[in-house]
This record gives C-alpha cells, sequence and structure tokens, in this order.
C-alpha cells in the first residue's frame, strides 16, 4: 500500500515540478517598482520567439519566462529598455519585436499596409464610378 501512495503522490508533485522556470525573475517581480514597471512595458512589446502570437509577458512558454528574466535582470542592473530592446534585437533578431526597424529587411512590412490602403480606395473609386 506504501508503494501505491508513494507513486500517487509522485504523480501528483510531477505537473508542478515540470512548470517550475530554471529563470528565478520570470514570475518574480523586481523589488523597485518603477524598475519593474519599466520591464513590464518592455515584456508587452517583445514578441514569444515560442508562441509568435504572444508578448513575453503573456507567453507561458519556457522560453518567454527566460526572457523575462533577461528584461529583469538588465533592468535591474541599470540599463535602460531601449538598451535591453537592442541587445535582444542583436540576439534573436527583429523578429523578437513587435514594432520591427525600418531596413532592408523590413520594408515590405512597413510598405504592404500603405500599399493595400491605395489598393483599397483604387477599387472603391472604380466601384463608385461604375454606378454613377
Amino acid at each position: 500500500m506504501s508503494v501505491t501512495l508513494g507513486t500517487l503522490l509522485l504523480a501528483l508533485a510531477a505537473p508542478a515540478a515540470a512548470q517550475t522556470s530554471n529563470a528565478p525573475l520570470a514570475y518574480q517581480q523586481l523589488r523597485d517598482p518603477a524598475q519593474e514597471k519599466q520591464a513590464r512595458a518592455l515584456m508587452e512589446t517583445l514578441r514569444c520567439l515560442v508562441c509568435q502570437s504572444q508578448s513575453i509577458a503573456d507567453s507561458d512558454a519556457d522560453m518567454a519566462g527566460e526572457m523575462r528574466a533577461l528584461v529583469r535582470q538588465r533592468i535591474a542592473a541599470g540599463e535602460t529598455p531601449a538598451q535591453v530592446r537592442d541587445w535582444l534585437i542583436q540576439r534573436y533578431g527583429d523578429y523578437v519585436t513587435y514594432d520591427p526597424p525600418l531596413g532592408r529587411a523590413t520594408l515590405a512590412l512597413w510598405l504592404a499596409p500603405l500599399a493595400l490602403l491605395a489598393l483599397g480606395g483604387w477599387l472603391a473609386r472604380g466601384s463608385f464610378r461604375r454606378r454613377r
């Protein structure tokens, strides 16, 4: 009977152990409220590289937890959010941010909405002219 009870306790403890992160600051807030506010604001602008549709602030993925911990560590060390963001972009590429910088590789991302808006206006204009 003790083997069965031990197995049951082990089975119940496994999910809790699986969800703990190796990054100590992944789920802990910084002691300084101003620094935590800066870190949270930055985390909202960074994309989870695993989930891709969530920010690292919202994602439960281990990678997002590690990135949250990196952000908090660097903010606590005195870096500005812009410096941390630039470091993460250097490390993971432009895809890590929801607001990629204008450059050769991201030019289509910036011009596509304008082109689609112009195309929609042109199609609407043609449709209205035919109705007259």
